[in-house]
């Protein structure tokens, strides 16, 4: 098991060569990268130019191994790891990392989603995004409800 939540920013190949090296009985590695968008908000008020996730340190790195320690009773994986970034950060730059490894693709597909489901909704993060109208805090999207919904239970 990993979690890390840290400032700096992560190389994605070197994390997946790592978690993917030595366990010969791996059969599937799902991952996903999430990225600062440089879309217009959904109220409009232009472009994001850059992004600031704050966090409360501690307590957010004991509710992402709460939703690791979930994901390993759901799913039968070899390993998890989740990388997620706090502080300033300009469109393009990595925000998050999940990877899961199982012997077979679907636990790994479905871990690595419920993951990124829980964190988009649970997660103790909050996020700041700039545009040149100034900067507003970003509220909780139905739609990301909507996709952790279908895991059922309340996690975290």
């Amino acid at each position: 098991m990993a979690v890390r939540v840290q400032r700096e920013d992560f190389d994605v190949g070197a994390e997946m060569a790592a978690f993917c090296a030595g366990d010969t009985s791996v059969g599937a590695v799902a991952s996903f990268v999430g990225l600062v968008r440089a879309d217009k908000t959904a109220e409009g008020s232009g472009a994001v130019s850059a992004m600031t996730l704050e966090h409360y340190p501690g307590m957010t790195e004991r509710q992402l191994e709460a939703i690791e320690a979930d994901a390993r009773e759901r799913w039968p994986l070899h390993d998890v790891l989740v990388v997620h970034r706090y502080g300033r950060m300009e469109p393009g730059e990595r925000i998050v990392l999940v990877l899961t490894a199982s012997s077979h693709r679907q636990a790994a597909f479905d871990a690595c989603a419920f993951l990124m489901d829980w964190l988009k909704t649970k997660a103790p993060f909050w996020k700041l995004e700039e545009t040149p109208n100034g900067g507003r805090w970003v509220d909780a999207r139905e739609s990301d409800d909507a996709a952790a919904a279908r895991w059922g239970g309340d996690e975290g």
